[in-house]
């Protein structure tokens, strides 16, 4: 049986806006299904407004916009979601 490759990856959300101090967890979608490595990597471009963890949980760290990224280990796929912060 071949290894089945990434084709594509997709986020829950391609916008979300949260307030400081907020959190929500986004969800990666790879295609196939089946996959054999549906892994990857979250990041933020800019952790001083909001930063992710390894499970895609975004945090509101201070008023702004930021854009959190999904990169697949097999393909290196890209996912985007911009992500707006206000205060309180």
């Amino acid at each position: 049986m071949s290894p089945k490759s990434v084709t594509g990856v997709k986020l829950n959300k391609n916008t979300l806006s949260l307030k400081i101090g907020a959190s929500e967890t986004l969800i990666a979608s790879v295609t196939p299904a089946d996959a054999d490595n549906k892994a990857g990597k979250w990041a933020s471009d800019k952790t001083s407004i909001a930063t992710v963890d390894k499970n895609g949980k975004v945090t509101a760290v201070v008023a702004g916009t930021a854009k959190i990224t999904f990169t697949t280990d097999d393909g290196s796929i890209i996912a985007t979601c911009t992500v707006t912060i206000t205060a309180e």
